[in-house]
Order: structure tokens, then C-alpha cells, then sequence
């Protein structure tokens, strides 16, 4: 059997969603039979390396094209052309992790994984730029109504499909992403002990957010909160915000909201972080919040909560069936309520301690090794 995989989601250069589960995903499912043969198509105008070591497994051939991508994605959304099996020299299934336009001949079957459909419920928190992209070169309606099997990440995503695209729920398998096993509890002698606080300015006590910055991920409420919090309780004047992640759509306007706070010197960019730098960034976190306004999946409260953080998040989308009980869940439009949920985990060591215990179990659902046989059985199936 040949299954060829589109990994053109890794020319990009970032390190989003999409990004992780692609990697993780393939990091563990290449290696599973030894049997299948494995073909990546990998296209990038300008010459990117792909450097993975499951790539270069003896079951696994990468086959680079240098086609520009746009040309790529016009030919694709409006003639139905190139035909990627055929590119890569036959395939008996082709799996897209993205919802990419990857027009394939009759030959091979088509499964891809959709995350989201935020694009089209939420127009509104997406630039132009990324409307237009959606509505011009991609075409996840289509892509989903000719895939043969769906894979959703959330219950949430396929009642999406169902509702907004009307795709048959028999074709399409929830299948969880998982969580890196670098996410750990690590103790306070090992967070202490590493450069991590130095590194990024990181105060003593604080209340971290980690994404993208974007109005999405409602961070302007965030900061409307933090503000309240400190207006209410005297007794967390020691207490900083810690903004984790890079740049997205209107980061200046987030950027000038904060710089105007009256708090604006306990509000913490911290910029770009290294992947290895995360799980400190997170442990020496008192409480982790991620008030996002939709989640096709969101893992940044998965990776908080495999390190045991107290964590709130919103009770829209998929973050509830992520989470579980093992969070507190705010309603992301209500400022009043967020500031409250942060006073009550700061105030009561007890709710801390018992909501870092219920995390920790509540992480160990979600395994990227579970993900890559699962994923696998449905491909074959």
C-alpha cells in the first residue's frame, strides 16, 4: 500500500496548530507500519529544508517540487489541475492534514483533516487578506464535500461540517490531537535552577496567556480583565500578565491597548518563544488563561494543564470537550466573570491545588501515539 502525504503546510515556516499536529502526528504514524510505503509532497518556490527525521525513514520518500505555491493553489481551486497522486508517481490514498485545494485522479482515495471552520463562522476576526484567501484560492467546502473520509479534531468541528457544509457525519472520525510529551510538571528547584525567568524578564508571580497575538484569541479582553482584577483585589499587586507567543493579525492594536493600561509595567510581551523554552514559561506560571473566542482543538490549555497549571479558558467551540471539568469555564465576552475566575484560583490555594491534580489526569487523555493509530486505522480502513 501507498499513501501519499501533502506536507505543504510545513513551507510556511511557523509553528501554528496546524504546524504541530502535522509533525507530531507524522513523527509517530511513518513509523508505524513498515509495510506502507510513504509519499511526501513537499512543494516550496523558494528552496526550504525539511528537516525531520522521520523523512528520511526507508519507507518514506520526499518528493520536492519547486512549483510557486499560489500558481499552485489557482490551478487547483479553477482547473482542477495538477493531480497530486500523479506528481508523486501514484498513490493508493492521499491524506492532507490541511484542508489545502490537492485535486487527486480517481485512482487514489482522498482523506483530510480538518481543524476548524473559524474562516467561516467568524469572518470577522480574520484579515482581509485571509478572507480572501479563503474565499479565492482555497475552497474547504469542496475539499470536504470530495474527500472520501473527514478526520475532525473535535466534536465541535464535525458538528461544523455537518451544519455548515453538510457532509454526511458517517464519512467523518473525531480523532483527538495530542499533547508533546515535553509538557510536564517539573518541580520548582528545576524551573528555578534554568535561565528561563531570566531569559524572558519573567516576574515572580504571574498569569500567562500563550498564543498567537491576535483578536481572536481575545486578548484585549484579557488585558480589560487583568485590569479589573487588579482594581478589585489590593492583594495581587505583585502580579503580572505574561503575553506569550508571536505576532498575528492587529498585534499592534493589542500591543498600544496594553501600552495605554494604567498596569502597563506588569503587562509582559515576552515575544518569540523557543519550543524547549515553553514548558517553563508554563510551570512558573501561577495560572494559565486562553479567553479565545473560537478553537478548532487549542492546545496551548492542553500543553498548560499537562504541566499541571490551573487553568481557565472559554465555554465556546471545542475548548470544553478539551478541557473538561478539569478547567474553569468563562463565558469570553464577559470581562466581570473572567477577572473572577482569576481572583478565585489566586485567592484559594486549595482550588489551585486541587485543579493542578485534575489537569494532570485530564492531559493524559490526549496522546499523540493514540492520535497516529487511530489516524492510521481510518486511512487504511
Amino acid at each position: 500500500m501507498t499513501i501519499g502525504i501533502d506536507i505543504r503546510v510545513l513551507t510556511r515556516g511557523t509553528r501554528t496548530g496546524v504546524e504541530e499536529y502535522t509533525i507530531n502526528l507524522l513523527s509517530r504514524l511513518l513509523r508505524l507500519n513498515q509495510n506502507i510505503n510513504f509519499k511526501l509532497f513537499f512543494n516550496a518556490f523558494n528552496k526550504t529544508k525539511i528537516n525531520y527525521d522521520w523523512a528520511g525513514l526507508h519507507n518514506v520518500k520526499l518528493r520536492e517540487f519547486r512549483i510557486p505555491n499560489r500558481f499552485l493553489f489557482i490551478s487547483a481551486r479553477y482547473f482542477n489541475f495538477p493531480k497530486i497522486d500523479r506528481l508523486l508517481g501514484g498513490a493508493d490514498i492521499f491524506f492532507n492534514p490541511h484542508f489545502f485545494s490537492a485535486p487527486i485522479s480517481k485512482k487514489a482515495k482522498k482523506v483530510m483533516t480538518f481543524h476548524d471552520l473559524s474562516f467561516k463562522l467568524h469572518p470577522e476576526l480574520f484579515s482581509w487578506r485571509k478572507r480572501a484567501w479563503q474565499r479565492f484560492l482555497m475552497n474547504a467546502k469542496k475539499e470536504a464535500r470530495s474527500s472520501d473520509k473527514i478526520i475532525a479534531v473535535s466534536e465541535s468541528t464535525k458538528q461544523d461540517l455537518v451544519d455548515l457544509y453538510k457532509i454526511d457525519p458517517e464519512k467523518i472520525k473525531v480523532i483527538y490531537s495530542g499533547v508533546g510529551e515535553e509538557f510536564i510538571k517539573m518541580s520548582d528547584f528545576e524551573c528555578r535552577m534554568s535561565n528561563i525567568a531570566q531569559k524572558y524578564h519573567l516576574p515572580k508571580r504571574y498569569i500567562l496567556y500563550f498564543g498567537t497575538i491576535e483578536p481572536r484569541k481575545n486578548i484585549f479582553g484579557l488585558i480589560k480583565a487583568f485590569e479589573l482584577l487588579k482594581e478589585k483585589n489590593k492583594d495581587f499587586k505583585n502580579v503580572s500578565l505574561v503575553i506569550g507567543g508571536g505576532r498575528g493579525w492587529l498585534f499592534k492594536e493589542i500591543f498600544e491597548a496594553a501600552e495605554k493600561s494604567k498596569y502597563a509595567k506588569q503587562i509582559i510581551f515576552t515575544g518569540f518563544v523557543s519550543p524547549e523554552d515553553k514548558v517553563y514559561l508554563y510551570n512558573l506560571a501561577e495560572l494559565f488563561v486562553y479567553p479565545s473566542f473560537f478553537e478548532g482543538f487549542g492546545f496551548p490549555p492542553l500543553e498548560a494543564m499537562a504541566c499541571g497549571v490551573p487553568t481557565i479558558t472559554s465555554n465556546t467551540s471545542s475548548l470544553p470537550e478539551i478541557a473538561g471539568e478539569a478547567a474553569i469555564m468563562i463565558d469570553p465576552y464577559d470581562i466581570e466573570e473572567l477577572a473572577w475566575a482569576m481572583e478565585k484560583i489566586l485567592s484559594d490555594s486549595s482550588l489551585s491545588k486541587e485543579m493542578s491534580k485534575r489537569s494532570l489526569e485530564r492531559a493524559k487523555i490526549f496522546s499523540w501515539d493514540k492520535c497516529a493509530k487511530e489516524t492510521l486505522d481510518f486511512l487504511t480502513s
